[in-house]
């Protein structure tokens, strides 16, 4: 029976709907990175940090990783921060992380750009503002929760990391540069962030699981 009238209009509307419904589902799919489904619906990611190539000498060398884990597609993101470099005496002062947003290391890590902030705020509001984290024994063996992404449109992946001179301000130093970047000094050291198997999540996730049983 064929249907005539408002009812075949209906009918034409909903036929509408649904394929509309299923092109967003499609696309929402074609956001998630195979390595999603290959690793159970979490997606990981990994940065190589290394001194920046225009660093001035007397500055430490930074190395080591950093390191993401992120369930799909809205789990909160995991962030796993080992470095080495920082001088061992005196006073460990506080040293900025932050995700920068250009993956592009051509000039050392100045240019990476400023910090990622795809909403516009003002710092310390950008969603890769981590913080500060203080050496101990040259070294930050660090874990954390962030407000970036590895997935969709705000996805991390092919940005910058870096580690700065000096302690953020956190945007109460009172000045136009608190407010960009927290008044963090140069940049040490800098990775691109970049989709890794599991392999040195699990790693040093276990070594920091041994360390706080240690404390």
């Amino acid at each position: 029976m064929r249907l005539h009238g408002p009812l075949s209009i209906l009918g034409a509307a909903l036929l509408v709907l649904l394929a509309g419904c299923q092109r967003v589902s499609a696309d929402k799919d074609t956001l998630a990175p195979p390595e999603v489904s290959q690793y159970n619906g979490t997606l990981y990611a990994a940065c190589k940090m290394r001194p920046s190539a225009t660093l001035p000498g007397g500055l430490p060398k930074v190395t080591g990783q950093v390191l993401f884990k992120q369930d799909y597609p809205e789990g909160k993101l995991q962030v796993l921060l080992r470095f080495n470099g920082f001088p061992k005496g005196g006073d460990p002062a506080p040293r900025a992380v932050h995700i920068h947003q250009f993956g592009d290391l051509s000039r050392g890590c100045d240019s990476t750009g400023s910090h990622y902030n795809p909403h516009g705020v003002n710092h310390p509001e950008h969603p890769g503002d981590f913080g500060n984290f203080s050496p101990q024994q040259g070294k930050i063996f660090s874990m954390f929760e962030s407000e970036a992404k590895l997935f969709r449109e705000l996805s991390v992946i092919g940005r910058a990391v870096v580690v700065h001179e000096k302690t953020d301000d956190l945007g109460q130093g009172g000045d136009a540069g608190s407010l960009l970047h927290g008044n963090s000094g140069r940049r040490l050291g800098c990775c691109i962030i970049g989709i890794s198997s599991p392999d040195l999540w699990n790693k040093y996730y276990e070594l920091y699981q041994q360390k706080k049983m240690t404390l």
